[in-house]
């Protein structure tokens, strides 16, 4: 039988030759056999008709995988080399996500997008200021009380006879004199040095994160949307619908977390004023910002209080102690399930290596953002890997 030549072309046979033209199409490609192989992006259609797919050959699989590796390669040594900028890039995404809720709700109320977002970032940036001014000037009066009150720790040191001898026996002062040379007040200058860059390296990263989490929540819609856009579109209603949900999930657990820490704060600075212990605000502000830490946070701010109320008394310490054995008792077993079953179901197991897992590979950043991506993942596992291994 005779095939038939293609519609709008005049040809017969199996397809087009080498540098055969029509008047329409100057560059001799067929615009069927595009139509054939299915759907192809053209694009805005400003730049031409694209051409012909490269034919397949050894010398352009080696090429092409050759140059996957070089990038792949690349790839690695921009993402060690840019680590630090991408951990700040997290903290604000992360950041983002977690304070986009209220944007939204903002909005709801009738705001516009811009006045709520900067509220929300205003509200943000008064309880950064509280925080410092509750820490520091506690810290500052008590460095200033210690230097003055050095000579007469000096003069107590010298009258006192234990100390005189331990002085001669081990020959303290001779030692002194052999440390205090050149190379040990270059080192030292070099720790001051340190020191200072490492107090305006943090003040950068905090302001650069700062910046970019308000860049994020201004541009949240779009910056999602053009996600989505880069997923095929028979797959993307259902990448946004997943994708909506994990943060949805994100905003929630940042919602409970900061609830419980809220609350874990104002219950500390009651008992603080109760049992007179010092700074109560600054000691509030610690244990708050502590128990944001996953797994270890309430612990670590139990124990500075615990010190500090040792340092002042006895009884003082030993109520600290009890007071927090019983607050962790109530919030582990009654607080924290209540608030987060309604934000993000994560297994107890999952959430333990999650978060110890997290602290190894990025520190305390880790540990923050475990246990949602945990609940992330195990969405993504129960709606589209089940599911399909289901089907097989």
């Amino acid at each position: 039988m005779t095939e038939t030549g293609r519609t709008g072309t005049g040809r017969t046979g199996t397809g087009p030759t080498d540098g055969d033209a029509t008047e329409s199409d100057p560059t001799g490609v067929d615009p069927t056999e595009f139509e054939a192989a299915g759907p192809v992006a053209t694009g805005s259609g400003r730049f031409g008709r694209p051409g012909r797919p490269l034919r397949r050959s050894s010398f352009l699989v080696g090429f092409t995988g050759a140059l996957g590796v070089l990038l792949a390669y690349t790839v690695y040594l921009g993402v060690r080399n840019a680590a630090g900028i991408l951990v700040l890039v997290v903290i604000a995404l992360f950041l983002a996500v977690g304070l986009n809720p209220a944007v939204v709700r903002l909005r709801r109320w009738g705001l516009p997008h811009g006045l709520a977002v900067a509220l929300v970032v205003l509200t943000l940036l008064l309880l950064i200021a509280a925080g410092l001014v509750a820490l520091v000037p506690p810290v500052i009066t008590q460095t200033g009380q210690f230097i003055d009150q050095l000579p007469s720790y000096v003069e107590e040191l010298r009258r006192n006879r234990t100390a005189n001898d331990l002085v001669v026996r081990f020959d303290v002062m001779e030692r002194v004199q052999a440390l205090a040379n050149a190379d040990t007040v270059g080192r030292a200058l070099g720790g001051v040095l340190g020191g200072a860059q490492l107090i305006f390296g943090t003040i950068f990263r905090a302001l650069t994160v700062l910046v970019l989490t308000i860049y994020f929540l201004a541009y949240f819609d779009k910056l999602r949307d053009l996600g989505y856009a880069l997923v095929p579109r028979s797959r993307r209603q259902r990448v946004s619908l997943i994708g909506d949900e994990i943060l949805t999930k994100v905003g929630a657990y940042m919602v409970g977390a900061l609830s419980i820490a809220v609350l874990a704060g104002a219950t500390t600075f009651v008992f603080a004023l109760v049992v007179g212990l010092p700074y109560p605000f600054a000691l509030a502000v610690v244990v708050a910002v502590t128990d944001l830490i996953p797994q270890i946070g309430a612990t670590l701010g139990a124990v500075i209080v615990s010190l500090v109320g040792f340092a002042t008394g006895l009884p003082i310490g030993i109520a600290c102690v009890v007071f927090f054995v019983i607050y962790q008792q109530v919030e582990n077993y009654l607080i924290y399930p209540k608030i987060m079953r309604r934000s993000v179901e994560v297994n107890e197991v999952a959430a333990l290596l999650a978060a110890l897992l997290g602290v190894a590979l990025m520190g305390v950043v880790g540990a923050l953002i475990a246990i949602p991506v945990v609940a992330a993942l195990q969405l993504i596992l129960r709606e589209v890997v089940l599911p399909r291994q289901d089907a097989r």
